[in-house]
């Protein structure tokens, strides 16, 4: 399954945690397990390590 998150897509099966990149600075990591139909970001960048460790990065715009 493929979902658009912003311009670039994710392949969300691979996706295990995305690390939301808050604008102070600080990072959550959300653990996205039977929540990847709600998964909806506005504008932004994308760090997509998911072939690699299940961990996309998510840069709000403004803090990338």
């Amino acid at each position: 399954m493929y979902q658009q998150l912003t311009a670039k897509q994710v392949d969300m099966s691979k996706v295990r945690t995305i690390v939301y990149h808050l604008p102070d600075g600080q990072a959550i990591a959300l653990s996205i397990e039977n929540m990847e139909e709600y998964m909806d970001f506005s504008l932004g960048d994308i760090c997509d390590t998911s072939d690699i460790d299940g961990v996309v990065h998510y840069f709000p715009r403004g803090n990338a």
